[in-house]
């Protein structure tokens, strides 16, 4: 990807663009004079006369959930830091967007970065920061660029830096380049990372970012397009943009959808408004012909798998209002976070991996397992040695060489490496080896007992 123009695909009727509106006009470009000719900063000069504790106020009416995974209620978040206290405040952008099956913020940096940057400056002023960061991964050089261009039009024509539009308020930028770690998704492990140490996951507490963060300083981290969604609730008002969303859950979700579909890519759909089959046949054109669907993994890698053909319960009102069980195949599944949580998974970072027929399930976790052992930080003894142990495990499978007691085995390597680490990557990578044997334990006792290697899909 460049700063060259880019023109998405007509939106679904079902998408609403709202981080992706401009981006999708021709002739967009990266450069400031584009952005302010489309009505850039026109949220920041409104935000700026506000009280602060108002834009938290409308962030928190909004009901914007963080969109990097974890799905934590945004303005909660901010008004964690005491605006009074006396203390330096950072706001941390995670640009890393390491997440396999997720691609969004990147295009955010390379066709829009004036977005992040008025979304930045509008939550620094809400929480008294002075000093941002931008973290992408070193795997971005282009974007890392792009952004420090954007960072310096900004600055040049008073967005950025002191006295921004004539307010007395004061806040500079920097991106920092991280080493390409996943593990620097976990905010803990980022601000280790920026603070140039070895990225390990601090224990929580005491070390919260909002109390303890950067340089033990109060910190706030969100995602790109979490930020970027502030601008939006400022210049729609909180209760317009929740009204996108669903109840909790406000605003817009791109979902990015990889796999066995004939139209993968990244959609922007408002919350909950698409079931799992609406996303899967509707939007994205279906499977492949002749095929039929067999698994999704609907939040990231790290999200636990759903079965095609599993009936599923979740929470409704029923007619006298009280929220009773019911029944659904797993495409009519709604793609919000309360559903896809009710049903034992999560939406995460919205990365929608769809797996046909003609993917082995054996072959599919060993893929993830491979991932994971990889990318594991080696802090914690149970994720350092059950990560490897796991793949170990699968990697064998794969080549035939099974045994009866391999599946077993498996998910009490699992078991044992969730809850039992410093930060969630335990849980990241156990939840894939726990989800897999559950849902398709019938193709993981036929591979531990055939003594042939599985055929890897092309």
């Amino acid at each position: 990807m460049t700063d060259k123009p880019f023109v998405m695909p007509a939106p679904h009727p079902k998408e609403r663009r709202v981080i992706f509106e401009n981006i999708s006009k021709e002739g967009y470009d990266a450069s400031i004079d584009t952005y302010l000719a489309h009505g850039g900063y026109e949220s920041l000069k409104k935000a700026i006369t506000m009280q602060p504790s108002a834009i938290i106020d409308q962030v928190k009416a909004s009901n914007l959930r963080g969109r990097g995974g974890a799905g934590f209620p945004c303005g909660t978040k901010w008004s964690f830091i005491k605006y009074d206290d006396g203390k330096p405040h950072y706001i941390v952008v995670n640009g890393d967007e390491s997440e396999p099956g997720t691609f969004k913020d990147r295009y955010i940096l390379h066709f829009d970065p004036h977005q992040l940057i008025e979304g930045l400056v509008i939550s620094a002023f809400a929480t008294n920061t002075r000093l941002c960061y931008i973290y992408i991964r070193c795997e971005f050089p282009e974007a890392a660029r792009i952004v420090w261009n954007a960072i310096k039009e900004a600055r040049a024509r008073g967005f950025v830096g002191q006295n921004i539009l004539g307010s007395g308020f004061d806040c500079d930028i920097y991106v920092h380049q991280g080493a390409a770690a996943y593990i620097c998704g976990e905010e803990t492990s980022l601000l280790e990372s920026l603070e140039g140490k070895r990225p390990y996951p601090r224990i929580k507490p005491p070390y919260f970012p909002a109390v303890l963060g950067l340089y033990m300083k109060p910190t706030i981290v969100n995602n790109v397009e979490t930020i970027c969604h502030v601008k939006h609730i400022i210049r729609m008002g909180p209760e317009e943009y929740a009204k996108m969303g669903t109840p909790g859950d406000g605003g817009t979700r791109t979902m990015c959808v990889s796999g066995d579909v004939m139209k993968p890519g990244f959609y922007e759909l408002p919350a909950g408004a698409v079931t799992l089959g609406e996303l899967i046949f509707d939007i994205c054109g279906g499977l492949k012909p002749g095929r039929k669907l067999k698994a999704v993994i609907p939040g990231g890698s790290s999200a636990k798998v759903m079965r095609a053909d599993e009936v599923y319960k979740i929470k409704v009102k029923g007619a006298d209002g009280q929220m009773v069980d019911k029944e659904v195949p797993m495409l009519d599944v709604v793609m919000d976070a309360a559903s896809l949580a009710s049903v034992g998974t999560m939406v995460g970072s919205g990365g929608v991996m769809v797996m046909d027929d003609s993917r082995d399930m054996v072959w599919a976790l060993n893929n993830l397992n491979q991932f994971y052992a990889h990318e594991s930080c080696g802090q914690c003894t149970p994720c350092r040695e059950g990560s490897l142990w796991m793949k170990k495990i699968t990697t064998r499978m794969m080549d035939g060489g099974g045994r009866a007691a391999d599946p077993a085995e498996l998910k009490s390597v699992a078991d044992n490496i969730a809850g039992r680490t410093v930060c969630a990557f335990g849980e990241a990578c156990s939840w894939p080896t726990q989800s897999f044997l559950a849902k398709f334990p019938e193709e993981f006792d036929k591979v531990a007992t055939s003594g042939t290697p599985v055929p890897v899909p092309h």
